[in-house]
């Protein structure tokens, strides 16, 4: 990979592979055995009084190597169980996605997306073991396209790089932060809109028989027509059937693992139904594929009729799927939902929220969590360090929703699922404090969203955030007997009533705000054919919107119009308009106009106050006849 130095903060140590104070500490027990055995070689007694010193020092050494650095005071803001202590490594990378820890410790980050010729991947190292990155090198001789890049995986000496277009691989050499070998293409996603998709994420995991499985997530959200509706779909809209988009996508092929220079047609399509997968990896408890699994979007957006924003805010569920060859998962025509255990079949195929049908056939999850949590990433832990109950299932880092409005939004914490035989338990919150916020209203609101997880040599756990690139280290330094439920209660006593991962009550936790989310698929459905989606109408029949008097002006005004609709003239911006409007008061509900209103007036230049659901209740009430 080419090496970008303008970007270095740190050279590294080129013989990092030996610890730092071992190597200051080495050439001083060499000078100090010679200078005894000079002195004393005539004297058998000295000679092995000479030898018991240094390996005492020797002992001493590795004792402190050992040890694991200081945690922060307040654990890098992060609300952990007793005995766990955190530090921060680094405190912003950039838009860092998923991360990996090298034998010797050497952290590296996946960039969101490298297109400034600068390179997409940071490696980080620790250069006097206070657990603190003290060189911060960019690198990568890639491009991306697109914004949605993740992965990034060690595996058998290999650094594997996760664009959205390619899966790459550089050889690691002991001791070089930044490999300096060639820069080798395993795979190339060669689908022409393979930048535009969704969920084109491409996390690498690996099997112990040379295989490589990667996932191709839906270009959609529900399987209806994209190429006439676009990603998302229309109100009310069908999917097609059967789905074109699960002949190349929707699900996870299996790749040789060591070869260079394949792609799609190359693989063999191992499981379907699988919407979009951010993280996926083998497990070593049962030695098979487990995988995290963002479900679909927009159910009140789309279908109003069957969900309430109640409903689509905690629907469908997120899952935890153990993958097995030939494995079917049901998207786009079922769904997961946790709250009543099963599948069911989704509303773009004939369902209504409690019809199963077709979707009794279809594979189960492990375990569903809350709808649009979006899980980002998922680690087997297999190290030492931790008590011994965290080997016996899974970490999970959920990077928070987007459009649970009116609801909070949630997720935005890591949890870890217990497993038994395959099966799972309930899950815990390991680590919260990232969103900084009691309530996260907006996903903006969050400061930090958690990304990325990996183990470390020691078995340290670390943490990356999307956000600014703030990685932690997670480390155990209590009783290991002593962990139990004292610990995970007073975890569930510091978390269990937060907004963001407690389920809503319906009606009481709504927060009465439209969804800007919302207002703009809301406004691309029903508005934008005259509009134009620049907000410029036609110039003709269809004024603007864009820094319209009447869409900043009074709020009632602008809210009537959308219910009753308009006809006959209307001056906008010193011109004159005189087009139809239908009326939407039958068609719109409260939230949906709220959603609209609230987008138009904060979009293409306009400033202007959000409008409330009840504030549009009211309205309606005294205009709609």
């Amino acid at each position: 990979m080419a090496i970008n130095r303008s970007r270095k903060i740190k050279l590294p140590l080129q013989n990092a592979d030996i610890p730092l104070n071992e190597q200051q500490i080495m050439p001083r027990l060499h000078r100090l055995t010679n200078l005894v055995y000079s002195n004393f070689c005539t004297c058998q007694r000295y000679w092995n009084y000479s030898l018991l010193i240094v390996l005492l020092i020797s002992l001493s050494c590795e004792n402190k190597q050992g040890e694991l650095p200081a945690g922060d005071v307040d654990n890098g803001g992060l609300i952990i169980p007793g005995g766990f202590k955190a530090l921060v490594v680094i405190d912003s990378a950039g838009p860092t996605r998923h991360i990996a820890v090298n034998g010797n410790g050497d952290i590296y980050a996946k960039l969101r997306f490298s297109r400034d010729k600068q390179g997409g991947t940071i490696g980080l190292r620790d250069l006097n073991g206070d657990g603190k990155a003290d060189s911060v090198v960019r690198f990568g001789d890639y491009e991306d396209v697109g914004g949605s890049a993740v992965g990034v995986t060690i595996h058998n000496g290999y650094l594997y790089t996760s664009t959205v277009r390619q899966v790459l691989r550089n050889k690691l050499t002991p001791g070089e932060l930044v490999p300096s070998s060639r820069t080798e293409v395993i795979l190339t996603d060669t689908h022409p809109n393979v930048a535009r998709n969704w969920h084109t994420t491409k996390p690498a995991s690996f099997d112990r028989q040379g295989n490589m499985y990667i996932p191709f997530g839906s270009p959609s959200d529900a399987g209806q027509d994209i190429e006439t509706y676009g990603p998302t779909g229309i109100p009310e809209g069908k999917g097609l059937d059967p789905s074109p988009e699960r002949e190349i996508n929707a699900g996870i092929w299996k790749f040789d693992a060591n070869k260079e220079g394949q792609v799609q047609a190359n693989g063999i399509n191992y499981a379907t139904g699988l919407r979009s997968i951010v993280g996926m990896t083998w497990s070593p408890l049962d030695d098979h594929l487990y995988a995290v699994v963002n479900g679909i979007d927009n159910f009140h957006t789309l279908y109003p009729k069957l969900y309430s924003s109640w409903q689509a805010a905690v629907l469908p569920s997120e899952t935890l799927v153990k993958v097995t060859e030939g494995a079917d998962f049901g998207w786009p025509y079922a769904y997961y939902d946790q709250l009543q255990g099963k599948n069911i079949l989704s509303p773009g195929y004939g369902g209504d929220g409690n019809i199963v049908g077709r979707a009794a056939d279809f594979d189960n999850p492990v375990i569903g969590f809350p709808g649009h949590w979006a899980p980002m990433e998922l680690l087997f832990y297999q190290g030492s360090q931790f008590p011994e109950r965290y080997k016996q299932g899974v970490f999970v880092a959920f990077h928070g929703s987007t459009d649970r409005s009116p609801y909070p939004q949630a997720g935005y914490i890591v949890c870890f699922v217990p497993l038994a035989d395959g099966i799972a338990g309930d899950w815990e919150v390991f680590a919260d404090g990232f969103a900084g916020v009691d309530t996260v209203e907006n996903t903006g609101d969050a400061m930090y969203r958690p990304m990325g997880l990996a183990e470390g040599p020691d078995g340290s756990l670390y943490i990356s955030d999307s956000n600014k690139g703030k990685i932690w280290r997670v480390m155990y330094k209590g009783s290991k007997k002593e962990f139990g439920e004292k610990e995970l209660d007073e975890m569930n006593q510091l978390t269990a009533n937060k907004t963001y991962i407690k389920s809503p009550v319906e009606g009481v936790d709504n927060l009465d705000k439209g969804s800007l989310l919302e207002g703009g698929i809301l406004y691309n459905t029903y508005c934008a054919t005259c509009h134009q989606r620049n907000g410029e109408g036609d110039n003709n029949r269809f004024p603007p919107l864009a820094k319209s008097e009447r869409v900043q002006g009074d709020v009632e005004t602008l809210v009537a119009s959308i219910l009753n609709g308009i006809q006959g003239e209307i001056t906008v911006r010193g011109k004159t308009f005189n087009g139809y409007m239908p009326p939407h008061a039958n068609i719109l509900d409260d939230h949906a106009v709220a959603s609209i209103t609230s987008y138009i007036r904060n979009r293409w230049g306009n400033k202007a106050s959000i409008i409330t659901p009840s504030e549009v209740t009211k309205i309606r009430a005294k205009v709609v006849k």
